[in-house]
């Protein structure tokens, strides 16, 4: 992973770990959990790959998982050991390196894993599919994994209310309709946008099973404005809709409009 997608993340650590306590990210934060709540195993060893500052590392371990943390950021690393301890908690292991090579993991040691970040920031495809690869090697035959995937046709939704300015040109909304390879010029760095069905492609060139897909906004993707508006007046409205949001985010009328994608993959069992 590249140097500039390096750079952002030791420059913005802090805001990462409270972008998920923003109203509109805590749908993102909630669907997510309550994937990992549906679909990984009761317990065992996880693997966070592209942990960030820790904001999911955390819940595992509240849960009683065995949790290691591997992250290209040495700040949002810190960053996250920092919560990890003062929260009396203890992880299995943080290992700062490129998700794309997972120096240090034994083949078949984990029983589930998350990567729900590295994709956002690889350009080429032979490269993000290293990563799928790599976190299939770390997998126990039979493990489940967690990727997420930043979704143009969410994108396109949400940029009608968060960045219509840059739609002047007819063009520029239908670019949104495919993959797209921006710099950090364009994007709030080098970003990887695809749409659900070359993403479910990609993870199964990796060689997992595909076990279900998510949109983690649901039917409130493209609605940060208003969302943020009931948190601040209505917080029974707020929560009633995050709860609905996050529970239905696997239904098909939804999934496929959302800013972020959530692939839920598994490890065949014979492998």
């Amino acid at each position: 992973m590249s140097e500039v997608v390096k750079s952002y993340y030791d420059e913005n650590a802090g805001q990462e770990w409270e972008r998920l306590n923003r109203p509109y990210s805590g749908i993102e934060f909630r669907s997510t959990k309550h994937l990992i709540q549906k679909y990984f195993p009761e317990k065992g060893r996880v693997c966070d790959i592209g942990s960030g500052p820790g904001r999911y590392a955390v819940e595992l371990l509240k849960q009683g998982y065995n949790v290691t943390l591997f992250e290209l950021s040495p700040k949002e690393l810190e960053l996250a050991a920092a919560h990890i301890d003062r929260l009396g908690l203890k992880a299995g292991g943080f290992i700062c390196g490129d998700a794309r090579e997972l120096r240090g993991m034994e083949n078949g040691h984990f029983e589930a894993a998350l990567v729900l970040g590295p994709l956002y920031h690889i350009l080429e495809e032979q490269e993000r599919l290293r990563v799928i690869q790599e976190a299939y090697r770390v997998l126990k035959p039979g493990g489940i994994v967690l990727f997420g995937y930043i979704n143009s046709w969410g994108a396109l939704k949400a940029g009608v209310t968060e960045f219509s300015e840059s739609f002047r040109e007819l063009d520029k909304i239908y670019d949104y309709l495919t993959e797209l390879k921006l710099d950090e010029s364009r994007g709030f760095t080098e970003c990887y946008f695809t749409v659900p069905p070359q993403a479910l492609k990609e993870v199964q060139t990796g060689g997992f099973e595909i076990l279900s897909y998510a949109g983690a906004e649901g039917f409130l993707a493209g609605t940060q404005t208003e969302i943020g508006r009931l948190y601040r007046e209505d917080r029974v409205v707020y929560d009633n809709l995050l709860q609905a949001a996050s529970e239905t985010c696997e239904a098909p009328q939804f999934r496929d409009a959302t800013e972020h994608l959530l692939v839920v993959a598994r490890k065949p069992a014979g492998e």
